[in-house]
C-alpha cells in the first residue's frame, strides 16, 4: 500500500509539474504534504524525481504564497465543487440567467409585434409648396432660383418643416412656366444649373429635409426631343404622341376643348395631322397607349430617385389617358350650340378624356418603381397625386390603390380651397366630411388650402380668418399642405394687362394666376429681401411687405408666423395631433369643433374655430366625456391665451380658433364611434410610456 501511495503522488506531482505554472501547493509554513510529496518522490525516483524537485524548487522561488488553498488542484475543486452547498446556487444562477435571457428575447419579440408603424417623414411634417420663380432670387435677374432655395433653408428649420416640394424646373421655354417640358434630365438656366440643384440636395438632406419634385407625366412641350421625332415619323416616336387625320382649315376632329379653352386639336404642317393637347397647344399630350412612352416616363423617374429625390408630386394624371374612340363628349347643357358656344371644359361632360380604364395601372407600375428605391432603409419614396374631381370624390380615392395594390400615398385633398363659398361652422364640417368620410378605411388624410392655381386664401376668405384656417389645417389629422407665404399671410397682388405673365391670363384676364404668385416677402428692404442686387422682380411686390414679411413676424410672438409655428411644433410633439382619433364634436352657423385625443392617454384636445360672421358661444355641456372646466393653450387672438371656459359657455370672436388641452380618464370614440376617424390606430401604455397596437 505504501508503494501504492508513492505512485498516486508521483503521478501526481507529474501532473502538477508539467501542466501548471503554480505546482508549489502547501501549507502557508511551507510543511504541507505537497513539500512531504516531492521529497519522497526525490527519495524513490531517483535522477527522474530530482528533475521535479527542481522544478518545484522554481515554482516557489517564483510564487510566494499568501493565502492557503491558491492553486487548489483539480480533484479537490471536484471533490468541492458536488457538494450541495457549492453546487445548488450555481445550478439556480444559471437557470436564473436562461430564463431572464428568453424573457428578454419574449419581450423584445413582443414589443415589436404589438408596436405600431413609426409614421414616415411624409405623414410627420407639413409639405411646404415652393414656386421657385417667386421663393427667393440670387443672381438678381429677378426670378427665384435654385442657389436662392439654398440660402433660404433655415426659414424651414424655424419652421419644423422637414417635407419640401418645389414646382417645376426642368429645362422649358416657360410657355407654363415650366409646365412644358423641353428636357425632363435636365435643369432650365433660369433657375440654375444641375449642380445648382445637387448641391441644393445635398443641404437639404444634411439638415434632414426632404424634397418632393413636380413629375408632368401627361405632356411635354412642342420643342421636345421626342415631338421633333414624332411630327417627322420617325419610327420609334411615330406614336409617342396623340395623331389623328384632319384638315387644317376644316372641322376639328371632335368636340374635345382644352383646359385654357377651345379646341383641344392643333393642325401640324410638317405631319400633316392635328395632336391633342389638354392644355396649350405648346403642351402636346403624351400617347401612354404606347408602351413605349411609359417606359421612357419610367426611366425618368428612375433618373431622378438615383439623384436622391424623395417623392414626386404627379401632375395632372386625371389627363393621361383619352378614349381611343374619339367620339365628342356629351355636353352639360344639350341645347347649346356646339360650334359657337362649347368653349370651355366647363361646357362638357368629360367622359373620354378624363379617368379612363388604365390610368391606375400606369400609375401603379410608377409606385412599383418608387418602392424599389424605398426599400434603402430611411429613404422612402413619397408620390402625391394631383387630380381636380369636383364632386366626384369617388373618382380622388381611387388614387389611394386598394388593399392588394398601392398608388399614391395620398392624392391631394382640395376641398378646403371652397371654404371661403361659405364661412360657417357647418360648411367648415362639410368640406372635412366630404373626404373623411369618403376615405377608405386606414388611410392617410392631407389638406391643402392654397397652391400656385388657386387664389390665396387670406384673399380669398379674407385677413380675419387666416390664422383660424391655419390653425384647422394643423390641427386636422393627416398631412397640411402650405403654399409658399401662406405661414405670414400673404395676399394676391393686383396686376394690371400690361404686367400679365400667366399664359392663361393672356388668354383670358380673369383666369390669370399671377396675383397668387408674387415673390415672398422676406423682410421690410428693396425689393422684400427677394432679390437683394438688383430692383428687379418677375412679378410687382404686394405693397403690405413692409410690415407683413418674415423678418417682422419673427420677432412678434402674436403673428401669424409664431403660431403656424407654434401649431406645427404641437402637432408634432403630441400624439393625439399628429396620429390620434379625429372626432367631431359640433358644428352651426358659426363654430366648429373637434376632438384630437389617443387611447391610453389622458392628455386630448379640443379644438374651436369660429368661421362665422359673429361672435360665438358654444354649449358643449351635453358632451359628458370634456371636463367642466377648459383651459386654452393657444388663442388666434394672443388675449385669449390661458383663458379658462366653463364647457358650457365658450367664447369665440369672428374668426378665433382656440386649441383646448385638458385632462380625462373618459374616452369620446367609444362612445360615439360615428363621428369619429382613424388612419393608424394605436394605444398609449402610459406606465411604460410606449405606444402599441389596440
Amino acid at each position: 500500500s505504501s508503494q501504492g501511495k508513492i505512485e498516486n503522488i508521483k503521478c501526481l506531482n507529474v501532473e502538477l509539474g508539467e501542466c501548471t505554472r503554480n505546482p508549489g501547493y502547501e501549507d502557508a509554513d511551507g510543511d504541507g504534504p505537497a513539500a512531504r510529496d516531492n521529497i519522497s518522490v526525490s527519495d524513490s525516483e531517483g535522477k527522474r524525481d530530482s528533475i521535479g524537485v527542481k522544478r518545484l524548487s522554481d515554482a516557489r522561488n517564483e510564487y510566494t504564497q499568501i493565502k492557503p488553498y491558491a492553486g487548489m488542484p483539480k480533484e479537490v475543486l471536484v471533490l468541492y465543487s458536488s457538494k450541495a452547498r457549492y453546487r445548488v446556487p450555481r445550478e439556480i444562477l444559471f437557470w436564473l440567467t436562461v430564463c431572464c435571457t428568453l424573457a428578454l428575447v419574449a419581450v423584445t419579440i413582443a414589443v415589436i409585434a404589438l408596436s405600431p408603424k413609426c409614421l414616415s417623414w411624409w405623414q410627420a411634417s407639413p409639405v411646404y409648396q415652393i414656386y421657385p420663380r417667386s421663393f427667393k432670387d440670387s443672381d438678381g435677374d429677378g426670378v427665384g432660383d435654385l442657389k436662392g432655395i439654398r440660402e433660404k433653408l433655415d426659414h424651414f428649420e424655424y419652421l419644423n418643416i422637414k417635407s419640401i416640394w418645389i414646382s417645376p424646373f426642368y429645362r422649358s421655354p416657360m410657355k407654363d412656366f415650366g409646365y412644358d417640358v423641353e428636357d425632363f434630365r435636365d435643369i432650365d438656366p433660369l433657375f440654375g444649373t444641375m449642380k445648382d440643384f445637387e448641391d441644393l440636395l445635398g443641404a437639404m438632406h444634411s439638415k434632414g429635409l426632404k424634397l418632393i419634385m413636380d413629375f408632368i407625366p401627361n405632356h411635354t412641350s412642342d420643342l421636345h426631343r421626342w415631338f421633333n421625332l414624332s411630327r417627322t415619323r420617325h419610327p420609334h416616336y411615330e406614336d409617342y404622341y396623340v395623331w389623328t387625320d384632319c384638315k387644317p382649315d376644316g372641322p376639328k376632329p371632335n368636340n374635345w376643348v382644352s383646359i385654357f379653352g377651345n379646341s383641344s386639336w392643333t393642325y401640324d404642317e410638317v405631319r400633316g395631322q392635328c395632336y391633342l393637347h389638354q392644355f396649350l397647344k405648346e403642351q402636346p399630350d403624351l400617347n401612354f397607349r404606347n408602351p413605349d412612352v411609359i417606359k421612357e416616363m419610367i426611366d425618368i423617374i428612375h433618373f431622378w430617385l438615383e439623384k436622391g429625390v424623395d417623392g414626386f408630386r404627379m401632375d395632372a394624371v386625371k389627363h393621361m389617358l383619352e378614349a381611343p374612340h374619339m367620339r365628342d363628349e356629351p355636353q352639360v347643357d344639350p341645347n347649346k350650340p356646339p360650334v359657337s358656344l362649347v368653349t370651355t371644359e366647363w361646357d362638357l361632360h368629360s367622359d373620354y378624356t378624363t379617368s379612363q380604364v388604365g390610368l391606375h395601372d400606369i400609375l401603379r407600375e410608377f409606385r412599383a418603381q418608387m418602392d424599389i428605391y424605398s426599400q434603402e432603409p430611411g429613404r422612402y419614396r413619397f408620390m402625391v397625386i394631383e387630380s381636380y374631381d369636383y364632386e366626384e370624390v369617388y373618382k380622388t380615392m381611387m388614387y389611394y390603390g386598394t388593399r392588394q395594390e398601392k398608388e399614391g400615398d395620398f392624392p391631394f385633398n382640395f376641398y378646403l380651397l371652397d371654404l371661403p363659398q361659405n364661412t360657417s361652422g357647418v360648411w367648415a364640417k362639410h368640406l372635412v366630411h366630404l373626404w373623411m368620410g369618403n376615405m377608405p378605411k386606414g388611410k392617410w388624410p392631407n389638406w391643402v388650402v392654397g397652391n400656385h392655381d388657386r387664389t390665396r386664401i387670406s384673399s380669398s376668405a379674407g385677413q380675419l380668418y387666416v390664422r383660424a384656417i391655419n390653425m384647422l389645417l394643423l390641427t386636422l389629422p393627416g398631412t397640411a399642405t402650405t403654399y409658399y407665404g401662406e405661414e405670414i399671410g400673404m395676399e394676391n397682388i393686383n396686376v394690371t394687362a400690361s404686367q400679365i405673365q400667366d399664359p392663361a391670363g393672356k388668354y383670358n384676364t380673369s383666369a390669370s394666376r399671377d396675383p397668387q404668385r408674387s415673390p415672398l416677402q422676406w423682410n421690410a428692404d428693396m425689393n422684400a429681401g427677394f432679390n437683394e442686387k438688383t430692383n428687379l422682380t418677375w412679378l410687382p411686390l404686394h405693397p403690405d411687405y413692409e410690415t407683413v414679411n418674415v423678418e417682422a413676424q419673427m420677432k412678434d410672438d402674436g403673428s401669424v408666423l409664431a403660431q403656424y409655428r407654434f401649431l406645427n411644433t404641437l402637432r408634432q410633439s403630441e400624439l393625439p395631433l399628429n396620429r390620434g382619433w379625429f372626432c367631431y364634436v359640433h358644428a352651426d352657423a358659426n363654430v366648429f369643433s373637434y376632438i384630437r385625443e389617443l387611447d391610453g392617454l389622458k392628455r386630448a384636445f379640443l379644438i374651436v374655430v369660429n368661421f362665422g360672421k359673429e361672435s360665438a358661444v358654444t354649449d358643449l355641456s351635453s358632451v359628458r366625456e370634456l371636463p367642466d372646466k377648459l383651459k386654452v393653450l393657444i388663442s388666434t387672438n394672443m388675449a385669449n391665451d390661458g383663458k379658462v371656459f366653463l364647457k358650457s359657455r365658450i367664447q369665440t370672436e369672428v374668426g378665433e380658433g382656440l386649441v383646448i388641452q385638458y385632462s380625462t380618464n373618459t374616452r369620446f370614440n367609444p362612445n360615439h364611434p360615428k363621428e369619429c376617424y382613424i388612419s393608424e390606430k394605436a394605444c398609449y401604455l402610459e406606465t411604460m410610456g410606449i405606444l402599441y397596437k389596440c
